[in-house]
Parts: C-alpha cells; sequence; structure tokens
C-alpha cells in the first residue's frame, strides 16, 4: 500500500510539473495557435513600388506582433471599386482597406459595417493629431469620422517649360488663354498640343468633375450629386460637356485609342506638352522621363458660375470593418504613423496627410510644389466618379468618349443623365 502511495505522489506531482511547464510556455508566447490573431488587409496597389512597399511593412509589423498574421489582397482601381462594394454589400468586408473619401466613403458608411472612429482618435490624440485636420472632412459624416486619411492628392495640367519657354508662351490663367495656348503649340508643330488617354473612364470623370465645378454653382452641384435630389438640369452641364468637346479636339485621334498610363509616357517623352495629371504622378513622370515640367490649375472660365480656384483632388485613406480586432486598430495607426509616412514619400513620391511626412528630406522641390497647391487651394472638389452615382458616372464617362469620336451631343448626354437621375429618386 505504502509503494502504491509513493508511486501517486510520483505520478501527481509529475503532472503538475507537465501543466507548470506548459502554462511557462504559453506566458512566454510559445504555445497555442488560438492566440494568432488574422487580420485581412484589403488595398488596390498591386503594382510597384506600392506592392512591395506594404509587403515590407506588412512584415515589420508582424515581426513587433509575433502573434498577428495579416492576409493581403490587392487589385487595381476600377476592380477595386467594384470589390469593395461587393464585399460591403455581402457583410464581408476585410478588416482594414483603403478608400476614397467623400461619396465613396459615404456610400460604404450607410452600410453600418464600418467601424466608427471618434473614440479611438480621443484616445490616443499624440497619433489622431499628427495628422493634417483639414483632411479628415472627407472621411466624416454627421460628426463621426469613419477614415483615416493618409495621402493627398491634386489634378493640375503638367506642361513642359522648356516648350513653353521655347515658344514664348506664357502659363494661362482663364480657360481663354488656355485655348490660345493651345493654339500656339499647333502652331509650332504640336498637332497634339494636349493628350490623354480617353479609353480610361476615369480619366474622362476628372475633366467633367473639373470643368462642372467652375461653370456650375456648387450649392446646384451638392444637390444634383445626392441622388435623392439630382435632376442635372442646369445649363451650365451642357456648356461643361462642351468645353470638353473642345479640348478633344486638340487631342489627336490617338487619344481615344490610349490609356491614360500611355499619354503620360508621351509627356514624360518630350512628345506631347500638356497634360492633365494626378500631383500623385510626379514621380512616375520623373522616372519615365527628363522633362522639365510645371503645373498650372484647371484655369477659371469666362462668366463661369462656379469656383475659379478650387482644386480637383481628395485625401485617400483608412477604413476598419465594425467588427475588425484591436490589432487591426494597431496596424492602422502603424500605417499612418509619421515614421511610416516619411518612408512611404520617400519610397513611393506620393504626398501624405501625416504632419512631418512631407519633407525637403523626404521630397524634391518638384513634389513640394505641388504639396503647396494642395495646401493652398481655396475648396477641394472631389473625383467625379466618386461625387456621383456609379449610374450617372457611367453616363457621363461613356458620354465623354463618344463626344470625342462624333457619334453624341452633349444633349443626348444629358437626356440620359436626366433619366437615370429620375430613376434614382425614385428608387
Amino acid at each position: 500500500m505504502r509503494k502504491f502511495l509513493s508511486f501517486l505522489v510520483i505520478i501527481l506531482a509529475s503532472s503538475m510539473f507537465l501543466a507548470a511547464c506548459s502554462s511557462s510556455n504559453e506566458s512566454n508566447g510559445e504555445a497555442s495557435s488560438g492566440d494568432q490573431v488574422v487580420i485581412d488587409f484589403f488595398h488596390r496597389w498591386p503594382n510597384e513600388p506600392r506592392k512591395s512597399f506594404y509587403d515590407e511593412k506588412i512584415a515589420e509589423f508582424e515581426k513587433l506582433h509575433p502573434n498577428v498574421k495579416i492576409n493581403v489582397d490587392s487589385v487595381l482601381n476600377d476592380s477595386y471599386k467594384e470589390k469593395i462594394r461587393v464585399l460591403v454589400s455581402n457583410d464581408d468586408l476585410p478588416d482594414i482597406f483603403t478608400s476614397w473619401s467623400d461619396t465613396f466613403a459615404a456610400n460604404l458608411v450607410s452600410s453600418g459595417r464600418i467601424m466608427e472612429l471618434n473614440d479611438i482618435m480621443a484616445e490616443d490624440t499624440e497619433w489622431s493629431g499628427n495628422i493634417i485636420e483639414s483632411q479628415y472632412a472627407g472621411f466624416t459624416f454627421d460628426d463621426v469620422t469613419y477614415g483615416i486619411p493618409f495621402t493627398v492628392d491634386g489634378k493640375a495640367f503638367f506642361y513642359n517649360k522648356q516648350i513653353f519657354e521655347e515658344h514664348n508662351i506664357e502659363v494661362p490663367e482663364s480657360y481663354e488663354e488656355l485655348i490660345n495656348a493651345l493654339d500656339q503649340l499647333k502652331e509650332a508643330g504640336y498637332e497634339t498640343p494636349v493628350v490623354e488617354g480617353l479609353t480610361n473612364g476615369w480619366a474622362i470623370s476628372h475633366y467633367m468633375g473639373t470643368i462642372f465645378d467652375r461653370v456650375i454653382e456648387n450649392d446646384v452641384l451638392l444637390k444634383d450629386y445626392n441622388i435623392e435630389t439630382g435632376e442635372y438640369t442646369d445649363p451650365g452641364y451642357i456648356r461643361g460637356l462642351e468645353i470638353f468637346k473642345e479640348l478633344t479636339t486638340y487631342m489627336g485621334e490617338v487619344s481615344t485609342a490610349i490609356d491614360h498610363e500611355a499619354a503620360r509616357n508621351m509627356f514624360a517623352a518630350g512628345e506631347v506638352p500638356v497634360l492633365y495629371m494626378q500631383f500623385a504622378e510626379v514621380g512616375y513622370v520623373e522616372e519615365a522621363g527628363d522633362v522639365e515640367f510645371g503645373f498650372f490649375n484647371f484655369p477659371a472660365v469666362e462668366d463661369g458660375e462656379g469656383r475659379p480656384k478650387s482644386l480637383t483632388g481628395a485625401p485617400e485613406g483608412w477604413m476598419l470593418s465594425k467588427n475588425a480586432p484591436p490589432e487591426a486598430v494597431e496596424f492602422l495607426k502603424f500605417l499612418t504613423s509619421e515614421e511610416t509616412a516619411k518612408a512611404f514619400t520617400k519610397a513611393d513620391g506620393q504626398l501624405n496627410a501625416i504632419k512631418g511626412g512631407v519633407t525637403e528630406e523626404t521630397s524634391n522641390p518638384t513634389s513640394l510644389e505641388a504639396y503647396q497647391i494642395i495646401l493652398d487651394a481655396s475648396d477641394s472638389t472631389p473625383w467625379f466618379d466618386n461625387a456621383v452615382d456609379i449610374t450617372i458616372a457611367d453616363i457621363f464617362m461613356r458620354g465623354g468618349q463618344e463626344l470625342a469620336t462624333g457619334q453624341t451631343t452633349p444633349e443626348e448626354i444629358m437626356k440620359k443623365v436626366q433619366e437615370a437621375a429620375a430613376k434614382l429618386r425614385n428608387q
């Protein structure tokens, strides 16, 4: 009996020792896979240099947080818009994902599946206060912020300084002066003085959104861009489409056959003097060619009833799904930290909304000039294809392509737009 009791004591002592070892291993983070947190991360940059940048940041964050595994997915611009809409409608949003601001963000927020960030921002003001305050507006609805701005951007005409100087062409300050400058360039031998990739509908929409903002009162645009009140009956839309049509006559036949990237490469090679581009493309132009270029905003339109000095562009940022884990919040802060912002602009050239992220050390004089234009703009106009319902945007984008080839008229386009707007109002 004594032998049996001694054996039992040994067995119990061994069990307690093994349990203690197991507990110790778990506390040191060596144990169960059940402790691991998976974050689903979705962005729209499967191409370089951003793909590698975010892959490196994921690896860096995972190293700092051994219990976190980040699954990443990425698709390009138009496919991203389609996929994120499907995901939000199916309640299958990733934990953290990129989003445009304004109407695009508002549509996602209306699903009720986006995390409110006010409390998170208030609890960590050292982080949230280091983001340029004005950039929050595009992600804030009814005083609730749902997204953290990261990149900032604007749209302007890039022009070849050497060509303009050689032919004594002044930088235009009005639409009439822009047309005169394009005429002078044609006389100087440039058959295509301004180029655009008209196979890309979004590039057309950026033109139209800016033009409408020049010729139509802002209150009218705000009413029309709302699907519940939009009518699109203001005569400024016809005039705006006529202006776009006039500009396409300077773009040559090549513009109806190429995309925006091809147009950008033509500008970078010095083949065409003018191209309407985003400041985010400065780095691409510098990498693809060796031209000295400057910027001018889309000029004021004579007798236009809109805003003559607004800048088309908006921040882009990050959103969290409503059910994202706390580790996704930490990853959001990591992605929008000053350290990440500096590395991002240095690697990619894109301007960002983080204080201290754009400096002489991280950017070049050309990008700093563009950054100042963004900060100094009187107003901002959101990207048109994100500002209006996709049904309306598609009609304008397809209509713009047909205007360029002479297959439709401004009046025919607006008839279709008005019919679509009526259906949206009555839904």
